[in-house]
């Protein structure tokens, strides 16, 4: 019904944006990476958008893009997993990292996101691996190894995302293989990030 939003920033509160169109006001519930990366109120913004007509309520939800769209409503389609659920995974994970995760069966990926338990994450693998498109995954995102896995539990306890702590692993060298010299070099690719 309502595929795009084109609009002005008026708020940005904790999951959703208030997008003025034609003065009027609509909320949009957004994961955190689109929240995070508005750059303020009063900035034009233009989002794919999925809307959920309930009983009692009309829920908008937006994307930067429309494979982010696609992942949701593929989301939605898992048993146990809602709205946000859905939107937890997408501001946690990049669709590349959700993708090789699932290609790959790891369930530990999905596991950490808040809210996704073993059962969940099995659940989404299941249901998800035959209806991605998975031709550009197997080169788009490296197996993560078990140094990795560590390096990545020690940065999102530290607060930064999945897709931070991937994306500082992809700029270390495969030669430094211990946990603590690639969480120092990781940190350091995260700094200059900030």
């Amino acid at each position: 019904m309502i595929a795009t939003i084109q609009g002005t920033i008026l708020k940005i509160e904790e999951s959703s944006l208030v997008i003025v169109v034609g003065g009027i006001g609509v909320r949009v519930n957004a994961p955190r990476n689109v929240l995070e990366n508005v750059g303020g109120t009063g900035r034009s913004i233009y989002l794919h958008t999925h809307l959920i007509v309930r009983e009692t309520e009309l829920a908008l939800y937006g994307f930067e893009s429309a494979e982010d769209l696609q992942l949701f409503e593929l989301l939605l389609g898992v048993n146990g997993v809602g709205p946000k659920v859905a939107l937890s995974i997408l501001g946690t994970l990049s669709p590349e990292l959700l993708k090789s995760a699932i290609m790959r069966e790891e369930t530990a990926v999905l596991q950490r996101v808040p809210g996704i338990g073993k059962k969940t994450a099995e659940r989404i693998m299941f249901q998800l691996r035959d209806k991605l498109d998975m031709t550009l995954v197997s080169t788009a995102v490296p197996l993560v190894s078990d140094v990795d896995a560590d390096v990545i539990d020690i940065l999102t306890g530290l607060g930064f995302s999945i897709v931070e702590a991937q994306s500082a692993l992809q700029n270390i060298p495969r030669d430094v293989n211990e946990i603590d010299d690639r969480v120092q070099m990781a940190l350091q690719f995260l700094d200059q990030g900030l």
